[in-house]
């Protein structure tokens, strides 16, 4: 009598459930989809926040960011399409106080701008610190600045002071809350003064060289933007138009992105490997619930039950396990990713809207994927046991899955994870390398299985030793997937760990004890002799000084360049915007030339940084046209330098190696260690009130504590990926559960105690996890090199002694996931196992 595969499908469920069968595949998906759409639910909502507020982070529908006073075409055309337009005009600079309030001084991002701004959103600001913002439509009058909170307090001074900017003395108005257009991440570190574009030209702060970013604001009916954004993005990518950029409503604030898409790609590569390691989990998982299962199914076909029957149950059991453990996945996704937001709080000021159904969809499809991809093969063969299995169990054992049904199922995971990865080069990498790690670890490991075999001297070895040697050698196949397997999930760890010790600490490296701590631009040639005996007057006798250039590169070997001639997008920004020049007779210290000679006095040469020589494709005896202040430079390439742009020293990508370069507009810039005296900064800054003074330590320690939130993020996902890898682990270790129940009870009936058969479990254990520790440590040296070159731009220097601590951790590991899941097998009675044993 045959029974629906419906009602047998649940009556095994239900069997299996309360047996605990199906408890370590429910904890596998779980952990895989959790991770997953954690980072989904995070990136979907992170995304709708900025397509929501991306017109008030741009200050309006669209924005011409220009380098240059914005060309007069770009203001005619939004005249001609009935669109309202706003300029302003921003730049560091220093803001001081007067004598009679102390005379601080304290670096800040100031813009001017026109009446108008800003066209989208509202500015909110306070008569005094203490009380509540209220929204605005007014800008700073003539004579007065609006400013943050924070410089009243760095300062010491309150609304109506006064406030030095340059050579202008203007009257604190009101307190800055809330400036829509700000920008968020990296892109305002320094407290903002908001003054009318009226009073910019009498702080005499704009000079040839100085930093200033001109943005043209449009807003209007969705129509005319997106014809002037059409238009714009077209006249940027003109050769004759340059430095100029377009900010658009789907471009939103570059800077934002690119600190959120770094950490997102973090966290995506943690999730990434949860899911891997998940995928490992289920496949051993499932061939052992498949092997438990064999005598089942077995008496299944002697009752009559066809062979479609018995496979539609445990496809629809599997269905329901696939829905049940993706669901508790999702549902724990949703809670983690609220961590992630309140982690990264530093990063987003806005409130971020509800996340939409795709990671809901998303998760429920990569559980099942999951499942059926890697759980499902073995079990389907459930259904092809001959009833002959009842009286003659050596038959119908499990036959590794067709490399078609593999083939199918591991390209539509491989897919999805792909998709989930948001970058190709990470997903491709760490998909890829998983990949390769699996069929690199099978050779070598039953390459090693040969060669322990073969080296062991029976004759001479302990008796431990030889059994256990034994053990691996006559089951060769076993060992191979649970050295693979453990060799996996040890991969996945000692990536991570070796990322996170190495990339993100070289992240965040402090700089040298002797290294500059103030950067000083916008020293103006007549100042220079001044400038630095004021330095060496207050003890600094080690500085670098040079001239800085502001230089677009135009033409190379006589061929006009622009962004359309490059690939590569930092390429493409290089070409379009100007960048610092210097020259100097005198090969910088901290500047070694990698290629070609550095002369000095050489007339016509240029010594360019090896990297954006690599971004620009520029070699050695290329000639190069530069537009400096509207002149006409050639020089030729004669050497290249490698730059550690992480010193804190005075970097260029170009320097002339000559002593004068006549005729071209500069100013100086110094790098120095600034004196630990009280009112050093507030001194050089009143002597020289155009310069800008950058003092670095503040800016790195806010730039530190940034990070500090994605690692922290980054960290409380590692826990899915550790956990994932514990699961692995144990299943590696448990694969051989019933085979060594079986062949420690022969040999407990033959008269092994039970301390030798210990001491062969922990010895078997012990080599398996050491080999692969070692497998895994050094192909993730490999990996983690891959990933730090071609996805987080990070110097890779991992250790050598790398494979030895992952060696002695996989052994440590392996012990400890055999003790907890083998440790009933030596105290299983003899004739229970043999009465259960499969007989050959």
């Amino acid at each position: 009598m045959t029974t629906s595969p419906w009602r047998l499908g649940w009556r095994t469920l239900w069997r299996d459930l309360r047996a605990g069968e199906l408890r370590l595949l429910v904890v596998a998906v779980t952990l895989a989809v959790a991770a997953l759409t954690a980072v989904g639910f995070f990136a979907d909502r992170l995304k709708g926040g900025l397509s929501r507020d991306a017109r008030q982070l741009l200050g309006g529908d669209t924005v011409v960011v220009s380098d240059n006073p914005t060309p007069a075409a770009f203001a005619q055309r939004a005249r001609a399409l009935g669109l309202q337009a706003v300029t302003n005009t921003q730049f560091p600079t220093m803001a001081r106080a007067t004598e009679a309030q102390g005379g601080a001084a304290r670096l800040v991002t100031l813009k001017a701008v026109e009446p108008g701004y800003p066209l989208r959103g509202q500015l909110t600001v306070a008569a005094t610190p203490e009380q509540a913002g209220a929204p605005t439509r007014d800008i700073p009058l003539r004579g007065e600045a609006w400013v943050d909170r924070a410089l009243l307090e760095a300062l010491g001074l309150a609304p109506g002071d006064p406030l030095l900017l340059g050579d202008a003395r203007l009257r604190i108005g009101r307190v800055i809350l809330l400036e829509p257009d700000r920008g968020t991440g990296f892109s305002s570190f320094a407290p903002r003064v908001l003054l009318n574009a009226a009073d910019l030209p009498a702080t005499r702060l704009v000079q040839p060289a100085s930093r200033v970013t001109w943005r043209f604001a449009v807003a209007g009916d969705d129509a005319p933007v997106r014809a002037f954004t059409q238009w714009a993005q077209a006249e940027a990518a003109r050769a004759a138009v340059r430095g100029v950029r377009v900010e658009s409503l789907e471009s939103g604030r570059p800077e934002m992105r690119q600190t959120l898409e770094r950490a997102e790609k973090f966290l995506n590569l943690v999730a990434l490997l949860a899911a891997l390691l998940s995928a490992v989990a289920v496949a051993l998982a499932a061939r052992g619930f498949a092997t438990r299962h064999l005598d089942d199914c077995a008496m299944l076909r002697v009752l009559g039950q066809p062979q479609r029957t018995i496979a539609l149950a445990y496809g629809l059991e599997f269905a329901l396990v696939g829905l049940a453990g993706s669901a508790l996945g999702v549902a724990l996704g949703y809670a983690v990713h609220f961590v992630f937001v309140m982690l990264l709080s530093g990063l987003v000021e806005a409130s971020l809207p509800a996340a939409t159904l795709w990671p809901v969809a998303f998760g429920l499809g990569m559980g099942l994927t999951l499942l059926f991809a890697f759980g499902l093969p073995p079990v389907l063969q459930l259904a092809q046991v001959p009833p002959l299995r009842v009286i003659r169990r050596d038959v119908g054992s499990l036959k590794p899955a067709s490399a078609a049904v593999l083939g199918i199922g591991v390209a539509g995971f491989a897919t999805l994870l792909l998709a989930a990865s948001s970058d190709l080069k990470l997903g491709a990498i760490a998909v890829g390398g998983f990949a390769g790690a699996v069929l690199l670890f099978a050779v070598l490991s039953w390459i090693a299985v040969k060669v322990l075999r073969a080296s062991v001297n029976e004759a001479t070895a302990p008796r431990w030793l030889v059994l256990a040697t034994r053990q691996l050698s006559a089951r060769p196949v076993y060992a191979v997937v649970q050295v693979s397997s453990l060799a996996v999930g040890l991969l996945a760890l000692v990536l991570l760990v070796l990322l996170r010790t190495d990339l993100v600490a070289s992240w965040r490296r402090a700089t040298p004890p002797d290294a500059p701590n103030r950067f000083v631009i916008n020293v103006m040639p007549e100042q220079g002799d001044a400038f630095q005996q004021a330095l060496r007057a207050a003890g600094v006798q080690r500085y670098d000084w040079f001239p800085m250039i502001r230089g677009r590169l135009v033409a190379v070997n006589g061929r006009a360049v622009g962004p359309d001639d490059y690939v590569e997008d930092r390429a493409k920004r290089l070409v379009d915007r100007e960048f610092n020049l210097s020259h100097s007779a005198t090969r910088p210290a901290h500047n070694a030339v990698v290629a070609g000679r550095w002369t000095p006095e050489e007339r016509g040469g240029a010594s360019v940084e090896e990297g954006i020589a690599q971004t620009l494709g520029l070699k050695l005896g290329d000639q190069l046209r530069f537009d400096i202040g509207g002149l006409q430079a050639e020089a030729r390439v004669t050497s290249l330098r490698k730059v550690d742009w992480g010193s804190m020293r005075a970097n260029f990508f170009v320097m002339f190696p000559v002593s004068r370069l006549p005729d071209v507009p500069v100013t100086y810039m110094t790098a120095f260690r600034a004196p630990e005296k009280p009112g050093f900064d507030s001194a050089l800054v009143r002597a020289f009130p155009n310069i800008t003074d950058v003092d670095m330590t503040s800016t790195i320690n806010q730039v530190q504590a940034v990070l500090d939130k994605v690692v922290r993020a980054v960290e409380f996902l590692f826990g899915f990926t550790l956990a994932a890898g514990l699961v692995v682990l144990f299943a590696a270790v448990t694969a051989t559960r019933e085979e060594r129940a079986r062949e420690f009870a022969i040999m407990r009936a033959v008269g092994a105690r039970g301390s030798l058969l210990r001491q062969v479990q922990r010895a078997e254990l012990a080599g398996v996890g050491l080999l692969a520790g070692f497998l895994a440590s050094t192909v993730a040296v490999g990996v983690g090199w891959g990933l730090a070159k071609y996805v987080f731009d990070f110097a890779w220097t991992a250790s050598p002694l790398v494979p030895l601590a992952g060696a002695l951790a996989g052994a440590a590991l392996a012990l400890a996931a055999g003790w907890w899941g083998l440790r009933e097998v030596l105290q299983r009675p003899v004739v229970d196992t043999l009465r259960r044993a499969t007989l050959d």
